[in-house]
């Protein structure tokens, strides 16, 4: 599937969301087909191509009520004993995800004589920004609800001494194993000591499940630091990879997502149903 079609899909799945929404999830494969000026046959061949189940079974992965159904059915308890190193497993399939964190005296400069790449990718998601050093990727970022220059503005501001270069080749590798989720990725994470504990809580979820705010906070030794953890998790600068989409609330709620709740919505659907259609995947 070429980048152009997974960015095209995205504008669909975005589209359905809000139809869905509006007219509830019991609408027939024809009238949402209608509305998205799609055959059904083509809606139905689209859908199941791109995440692997029927588009009636997707409906029920973007309704509001869905995040409730994950924290009953799905919820990771987070091993408060359990460490993780520098690096560790992302879960996205046969992902690897591989990581180092910056030394608090790197830091703490913002990224003075760092030198960070960025482009612009197509990705299941809508536009992707990506940014990353020699050492691996930095910044994952969303621009389909923020906008692009809102997006660029966000990620740079976040290493405000660096070099930023316009360059897709040293990205391209990374970018095309992350959205194949087959091989390995390296990220290059700049964050606090604090926001480095939740990232890398976050790195334990599965896809496919989720986790709460509190949890994470239990898991790092820091029960009471619900709200810190919860802005720790809003500032993650690689979405997608270490899976902040994953987080809820204790309620259900969605929470809140830097990039826009219909981005974590997506996020959430197209996970939950790759991870119903895999077994059959395996098997075949």
């Amino acid at each position: 599937m070429s980048d152009a079609d997974q960015s095209y899909h995205y504008q669909v799945m975005r589209r359905a969301i809000s139809l869905i929404d509006e007219g509830g999830s019991q609408q027939s494969l024809g009238d949402l087909a209608a509305q998205l000026d799609m055959s059904p046959a083509h809606f139905q061949r689209l859908f199941s191509r791109w995440v692997g189940v029927s588009p009636k079974r997707y409906q029920q992965y973007l309704t509001l009520d869905h995040a409730k159904s994950l924290l009953r059915n799905h919820m990771t308890t987070l091993d408060v004993s359990q460490e993780v190193g520098l690096s560790g497993t992302g879960r996205l399939h046969d992902l690897f995800v591989r990581w180092e964190a910056m030394s608090p005296g790197e830091y703490a400069k913002g990224g003075e004589g760092l030198t960070i790449y960025q482009h612009w990718f197509d990705s299941p998601f809508g536009p992707a920004l990506v940014m990353g050093t020699d050492r691996g990727m930095c910044g994952l970022g969303f621009g389909a609800e923020m906008g692009v220059e809102a997006s660029i503005a966000d990620l740079q501001g976040r290493w405000p001494k660096a070099r930023f270069v316009e360059d897709a080749a040293p990205l391209q590798p990374w970018v095309d194993t992350a959205f194949a989720e087959r091989g390995e990725t390296r990220l290059h994470m700049i964050g606090s000591p604090l926001q480095i504990k939740v990232w890398e809580a976050l790195l334990r979820v599965p896809a496919g499940q989720v986790t709460t705010y509190s949890e994470i906070a239990q898991s790092i030794g820091s029960p009471r630091a619900v709200r810190a953890v919860g802005t720790a998790v809003g500032r993650n600068p690689v979405s997608w990879l270490i899976p902040c989409h994953r987080a809820l609330r204790k309620s259900g709620a969605l929470g809140g997502y830097h990039w826009g709740l219909p981005v974590k919505r997506a996020l959430l659907a197209y996970e939950g149903a790759r991870a119903e259609a895999q077994p059959s995947e395996s098997a075949a």
